[in-house]
């Protein structure tokens, strides 16, 4: 493989894991549109029972969810990427955690652990996602020993948003 084809699997590979890593934002900030952006405007969500639809659906759909519960963290890792010319595979590992109240039990943890199987292109000058697949491997479901105060925020007023704004100016 010629050094040029490596380097550019190598800026495909980051650009991907970047897109995979502002999905999780995207949940965690209930950031509608910059979730839509992870995915290509024809993509196919399946998260199984959960939810199957479009891309665009999926982040409708459980940002409706997450603005009904109490707080929730997604973390990714173990990231593998392959990638054919304007083409790509992924398997990432995820971790999510909730915090639900529910009305007889009280306020409740889920952890959940997974997969997310994706096919990425490259198109309209941008990797997107073609079409997820996530696997539940396990979730557990506990009463939450204690909710502890939060400085983070689920919208476009946490500190990372900020963060963000001084690095798009320059300062």
């Amino acid at each position: 493989m010629s050094v040029s084809v490596e380097l550019e699997n190598l800026l495909a590979k980051q650009a991907i894991t970047e897109a995979i890593y502002r999905y999780c934002r995207s949940m965690d900030r209930i950031d509608v549109e910059l979730g839509y952006s992870v995915w290509h405007e024809d993509a196919i969500a399946d998260y199984g029972a959960v939810f199957s639809g479009t891309g665009k659906g999926f982040i409708d759909w459980v940002s409706d969810f997450h603005r009904g519960i109490v707080s929730h963290h997604h973390q990714v890792s173990n990231i593998l990427i392959t990638v054919e010319k304007n083409n790509a595979i992924s398997e990432s590992y995820v971790t999510v955690a909730l915090f639900i109240n529910d009305s007889e039990k009280g306020l409740m943890q889920v952890r959940g652990r997974g997969r997310y199987l994706d096919k990425w292109s490259f198109k309209d000058d941008r990797w997107a996602i073609d079409k997820r697949q996530f696997v539940l491997d396990f979730a557990t479901i506990a009463p939450a020993v204690e909710e502890t105060p939060r400085w983070g925020k689920r919208d476009k007023t946490d500190p990372s948003y900020l963060l963000s704004n001084v690095m798009q100016i320059g300062v």
